[in-house]
């Protein structure tokens, strides 16, 4: 690829405030993707707000696509986007091409710093086994089919007049530090979103798998109430983006209650699970004892895998409505959103991550015992189903520790929004970097 085939890429320094306490990103130079990791981290460890940078890729025509939230031409989260591009087009060539396109890729990226005050649980990186510790992901992704190594980032410097309109504020002469709080907001709330609903899709998927391997009433009444908790979390989601506020007439109450009662039943279950796991001396136990205290654990899909999963939705769901409880603090100070925002989740998230981690413990736990013979058998030759049956659940308690990932770093924080033709935004699930 020559100098002149490769993209030239726009890229914006967002913050919170006109004061994040350290030099803008400034001077009209073209970036490596290198180079502006280095700035976006040293931006982040020394500023007193948050701050993020966004780029403006060209939507790639083949592009491996996956759940995301719609929201139309005319949202808050559109809007700001178009003000941002549009106080620039006339200054900035690259801008003015990515405001002459109608496919972009805008890509949003929270630094590590920045991520971690969100909760640790908010966006996890999918754990390598590759490597100890190490996460999948580079600088742009291979999903996204864009070439970041050779790409030119070129800083975008706004003007000190109303740089992205007055919803996203003004930044100061000079520099090339846009203040776009509510835009930050915004990004950060629906990325959240997105990825804590395909969180829930896939453990909806996984409960129906095991549900019809066996019937059980009480488990499908837990799966159905929590699942139609999702028609007033998405109706609230989608008010409170356009600026709304949230009314009963929502149902969102009745949905925070299901969710909170199924956290609860997650919490006592995994209690009953740590209790039984500390009654085990010796780490060594009998098959008939462990499926007393964990039912259906040697089945392909039992019991206890449904209640795994049913503890996995809770949670899922319950990240959306802290998201959303977040989203309403933030607006209710439109000076200072963001650190409204992440305020309001901390404690929530804490809570939310204690109990991920807890589940995750169990499951460590289940992977490292030792099944051992019935003592009834011990003088005895045992038949080769008896054999096959040890092994089999022996294999089955080991792959219990393969879904956990390990303590991987905390990683930046992706946000991707595919703006379409039509004005249409696609905010994709946020991921780790």
């Amino acid at each position: 690829m020559s100098d002149e085939d490769t993209p030239v890429v726009p890229v914006w320094t967002l913050s919170t405030s006109d004061s994040p306490g350290v030099p803008a990103l400034a001077g009209e130079d073209a970036l490596t993707p290198e180079r502006l990791a280095d700035l976006r981290s040293a931006l982040a460890a020394f500023s007193r707000v948050p701050v993020v940078t966004l780029e403006a890729h060209a939507l790639p025509k083949k592009r491996e696509r996956t759940a995301g939230m719609p929201l139309d031409a005319v949202s808050p989260l559109a809007q700001e986007l178009s003000r941002l591009v549009s106080a620039n087009a006339k200054t900035v060539p690259a801008v003015a091409q990515v405001a002459g396109s109608g496919e972009v890729l805008y890509r949003m990226v929270v630094p590590a710093k920045v991520a971690a005050q969100l909760g640790k649980g908010l966006v996890k990186p999918m754990a390598s086994k590759a490597a100890a510790n190490g996460i999948y992901g580079d600088f742009v992704g291979t999903a996204t089919n864009v070439v970041a190594s050779k790409a030119t980032f070129v800083p975008v410097q706004t003007t000190a007049a109303g740089a992205a309109g007055t919803a996203v504020g003004t930044v100061t002469a000079g520099t090339a530090m846009t203040v776009a709080a509510p835009l930050i907001l915004m990004a950060v709330a629906v990325g959240a979103s997105a990825y804590a609903d395909h969180r829930r899709q896939k453990a909806i998927e996984h409960i129906a798998e095991l549900l019809e391997k066996f019937q059980n009433e009480n488990l499908e009444r837990e799966r159905n109430e929590l699942d139609g908790c999702r028609d007033a979390i998405d109706k609230a989601t989608a008010l409170l983006l356009d600026r709304g506020r949230v009314g009963a007439s929502l149902g969102l109450d009745s949905a925070v209650h299901a969710i909170s009662t199924a956290t609860e039943n997650a919490v006592r279950r995994v209690q009953k699970w740590e209790a039984a796991l500390d009654a085990i001396s010796g780490n060594r136990v009998e098959l008939p004892d462990l499926e007393e205290a964990f039912p259906g654990i040697a089945e392909e899909g039992g019991e206890f895998r449904a209640h795994l999963e049913l503890a996995a939705l809770a949670i899922a769901l319950k990240r959306r409505v802290v998201v959303l409880q977040g989203v309403e603090a933030g607006q209710s100070d439109p000076d200072n959103p963001f650190e409204n925002f992440v305020r309001s989740l901390k404690v929530d998230q804490q809570r939310i991550d204690e109990l991920e981690a807890r589940v995750a413990a169990v499951l460590l736990r289940l992977s490292a015992l030792e099944l051992r013979s019935p003592k009834r058998l011990i003088d005895k030759v045992m038949t080769r189903k008896q054999v096959d049956g040890l092994l089999e659940t022996s294999y089955r308690l080991r792959a219990l520790g393969d879904g956990v990932g390990g303590a991987a770093p905390t990683a930046d924080v992706v946000i991707e929004i595919e703006k379409h033709s039509d004005g249409t935004l696609l905010v994709l699930p946020a991921h780790a970097s």
